[in-house]
């Protein structure tokens, strides 16, 4: 795997072939692996150096348990390619990020003057014609402010703080337009999971804003927590989502409703997904749409 002949390794330390970079910080997990009194299985990512003397990087997992010899075992395997999918995937989410801000910049600042000017050709004059620009740019604009949205969240890593869900909901539920729809929460105030704040705000106003814009009629929205599992749920008493179509509703830009941009469950599903959380589509008990985050 690493270019050796066995001769060139007879005496050699295995640390002298760790990358100075890596060395210290390998040296340390590996002490702190043999020195826990319960069993333990620990795994560490470095680079280590090869036969030509360039470097690969590896995955070494050892566990605290010793041999009968009284030696540790440590399976090592090349991780280099997954290492180089990560790097590209980095870099496409980079371009993606700046392909993000150029299209929200360009067309956020003419979209702006559009409205403004329209609003005030309304206020002017009385036309059908302008009454029927008014929630395309509103479509537009929303658009607009997702598609950063979505981006901004594949580019960061979670950072969690303990959460109250209770709480985080009913904030979310006052800054989303919501009409004469109701919020009812379910859920103990005290528990709490580990979550990025910035993240399960989106999640919770985009969940909300999809059972409000996919119903005629206003509609009770339910937080309440799972049953037998770690998680929560949003569900509403609306018409629900067919079975065949649980799917789709989270590719992105798909949409039933009347002015939807397709993007608001999309969101939904890579934030809940950047938490290591699971997204199901049920159907609630009073025939509505249920949407399970099991956090375990």
């Amino acid at each position: 795997m690493l270019g050796f002949d066995q001769d060139e390794l007879v005496g050699v330390s295995c640390t002298d072939c760790f990358h100075p970079d890596d060395r210290e910080r390998v040296y340390d997990a590996f002490k702190n692996v043999v020195s826990r009194d319960e069993y333990v299985v620990e795994a560490i990512e470095y680079r280590h150096r090869q036969g030509d003397d360039t470097y690969t990087w590896v995955e070494s997992v050892t566990s605290s348990e010793p041999t009968s010899g009284g030696y540790y075992v440590i399976n090592t395997r090349d991780i280099s390619e997954r290492k180089q999918k990560q790097k590209e995937l980095e870099r496409a989410n980079e371009r993606l990020k700046e392909f993000a801000d150029i299209v929200t910049h360009d067309l956020r600042n003419p979209l702006s003057v559009a409205i403004g000017r329209l609003k005030r050709a309304r206020r002017e004059f009385e036309s059908e014609e302008l009454d029927a620009m008014v929630e395309p740019l509103n479509r537009m604009s929303r658009m607009i402010t997702e598609l950063r949205t979505l981006t901004m969240g594949r580019r960061q890593d979670a950072k969690t703080m303990p959460v109250s869900i209770a709480s985080h909901a009913k904030t979310s539920w006052m800054v989303t337009e919501t009409g004469d729809s109701e919020l009812r929460v379910e859920i103990d105030p005290a528990v709490e999971y580990e979550a990025d704040i910035g993240l399960l705000d989106h999640i919770f106003e985009n969940l909300f804003r999809n059972a409000v814009a996919h119903n005629q009629t206003p509609v009770t929205v339910t937080v309440g927590a799972l049953e037998g599992r770690a998680g929560f749920y949003v569900a509403d008493d609306g018409d629900g989502i067919p079975p065949e179509k649980a799917d789709d509703v989270l590719e992105y830009g798909y949409s039933t409703a009347r002015g939807g941009t397709g993007v608001g469950l999309t969101i939904v599903s890579e934030f809940v997904a950047a938490h290591g959380w699971e997204l199901a589509i049920e159907n609630a008990e009073d025939g509505g749409a249920r949407f399970e985050i099991r956090t375990e």
